[in-house]
């Protein structure tokens, strides 16, 4: 069996996995997990976002998400309020107290990727940067449209 040269999509999935990995690394000495980091990280950016949207962006269900924001509103780092002409509609944001982890947490962003950019210039880091951005704008109006059938493989073909 011959040796199967990268791929551009396992080569992008290994690499987000050990960012994250990385970065759960130093994380873990604040006390949060991954799902709770992810969600203050959006929430500090996203302020008023809505529960719901929230949980389409993180590719979760809603109630998976509702039990990560109990424990960040328990723990004080999230507050929840409702929206002013909608009453099922939970808003989130972050609390002063979140603001310290997340001056931490952006440290810990750096670090992280300082590590996996050393050796790479800052000119090659802009084209990485910008042909992610192209193939994400790509994608995003490819998922837009209904999926081509996937050819079928000479294998497959019924000899009649």
């Amino acid at each position: 069996m011959s040796k199967m040269k990268p791929s551009l999509g396992f080569t992008l999935h290994d690499v987000a996995r050990l960012l994250r990995k990385r970065f759960e690394q130093r994380a873990r000495s604040l006390g949060l997990t991954r799902s709770q980091w992810q969600v203050l990280a959006h929430v500090s950016v996203n302020p008023g976002i809505q529960q719901s949207a929230l949980a389409d962006i993180l590719e979760v269900e809603p109630i998976t998400l509702c039990r990560i924001v109990d424990k960040l509103e328990t723990g004080g780092l999230v507050e929840r309020s409702l929206h002013s002409t909608d009453r099922r509609v939970r808003l989130l944001n972050i609390t002063a107290d979140a603001e310290p982890l997340l001056e931490r947490m952006s440290v810990f962003g750096d670090l992280t990727r300082g590590e996996a950019t050393a050796g790479v210039s800052a000119a090659d880091q802009e084209l990485l940067l910008a042909t992610l951005l192209r193939m994400r704008a790509n994608l995003i109006v490819a998922c837009g449209r209904p999926a081509e059938a996937a050819p079928q493989m000479e294998s497959e073909a019924v000899d009649g």
